[in-house]
């Protein structure tokens, strides 16, 4: 298994989740971010978002990312917390994107290869683990409302580095609806959710790493 260590799934696919991004290795490390300045109200949101987070255990769901030259992909998303998540994209893309619980997986089906990382090391993990919490290791940098929608942007506090990672909602009631990464070169990605299904049960086998050339070796 390669453990990798200079590559941005953020900049390849447009993963936050995570829904995220595969660790870079910064030539400098980055000075820990200062925490923004919260307005009770902030403080208040943030509460509603964790709270609202931390209810959804699985999801499945279509979505559109657009990344930061236009491209348009569309494809489907699961989730299952703690820890797990797939992401694949429609035909004819076939680069995916799997966490089994310790470990996100990427296909580059180009390639016919895979790599891997922690996912306790990429930003997946903000919204993975099993008890979510915008503070301690992850700093709130920014809140921001509009018309209907609440957004709130995060970073790793010990390495922002990373990125940051921009969580999306429609307000009242509170539903998320897209998530944004800027990654460390400085790319922008948005992922939209279609359709979002909530509560489902979810087959184990999806968060199960499957290398795709067994299959065609069998055929």
């Amino acid at each position: 298994m390669k453990i990798v260590t200079r590559i941005s799934i953020a900049a390849m696919l447009g993963l936050w989740l995570g829904l995220a991004a595969l660790p870079t290795v910064p030539s400098v490390q980055a000075a820990p971010p200062a925490e923004a300045t919260l307005s009770q109200q902030d403080r208040r949101d943030i509460e509603r978002i964790e709270q609202y987070l931390n209810s959804i255990r699985t999801v499945r769901s279509q979505f559109v990312q657009a990344t930061n030259d236009g491209t348009l992909l569309r494809g489907t998303f699961w989730m299952s917390r703690p820890g797990k998540m797939r992401l694949e994209y429609d035909p004819p893309i076939r680069n995916f994107v799997v966490a089994d619980g310790w470990f996100v997986f990427y296909w580059d089906d180009e390639l016919k290869q895979q790599s891997s990382a922690p996912v306790g090391s990429t930003l997946a993990d903000v919204i993975l683990r099993d008890r979510l919490t915008l503070s301690g290791d992850t700093t709130v940098s920014d809140v921001e409302r509009g018309p209907g929608t609440l957004e709130v942007t995060v970073t790793e506090t010990k390495d922002p580095g990373k990125g940051k990672l921009t969580l999306i909602f429609e307000d009242n009631p509170l539903r998320l609806r897209k998530w944004r990464i800027l990654d460390p070169q400085g790319l922008t990605t948005e992922v939209a959710l279609l359709n979002p299904q909530f509560g489902m049960t979810l087959d184990r086998d999806l968060f199960i790493f499957k290398d795709p050339t067994l299959n065609d070796r069998r055929d």
